[in-house]
């Protein structure tokens, strides 16, 4: 799908305000709310915008420590990475988890939690015991300078 500079500043408001009414959202581009309904229906259609989602503040909830971890994994395998990353995605503290290159790890992870007692057993009793993790290197944030869901779209020419 070729996006033109409508379909754009639509993402862009979105991105935004993800609970912006579409009149207002209409309002905000400059259409009439019928073809503005439309356009967000095709983009949805076509998987540009994949879902809608509420972001929560982790400080009001008692979520005052974020860690990113590096994982070196024993072997390079198909079927190791496949058991390590369905055993991480089953843990809702973990937040993020990239296969990662240019680093002597092979994965990290971002994991938020209430505190570094909390963080100990979710590392000792957990993570370091998924079959094939050798290594497991942490940082751990100090400050959020900056943390965004939206998406350049400077890059996109329109027609």
């Amino acid at each position: 799908m070729k996006l033109d500079k409508l379909d754009k500043r639509i993402l862009r408001e979105l991105q935004r305000d993800g609970t912006i009414t579409n009149l207002e959202l209409a309002d905000r581009i400059g259409l009439s709310p019928s073809p503005c309904a439309r356009r967000v229906k095709q983009l949805e259609d076509a998987g540009i915008i994949s879902g809608h989602v509420t972001l929560l503040d982790p400080k009001k909830l008692d979520l005052k420590l974020t860690a990113l971890i590096q994982i070196s994994m024993d072997r390079h395998t198909p079927d190791r990475f496949e058991k390590f990353e369905a055993r991480i995605m089953s843990y809702p503290e973990v937040t993020e988890c990239l296969l990662i290159t240019g680093q002597s790890a092979d994965y990290q992870l971002k994991v938020i939690v209430p505190d570094m007692e909390y963080y100990q057993e979710l590392l000792l009793n957990k993570i370091t015991r998924i079959e094939g993790v050798t290594d497991v290197h942490s940082s751990f944030m100090l400050r959020e300078v900056l943390n965004t869901t939206a998406l350049p779209l400077d890059h996109i020419e329109s027609p």
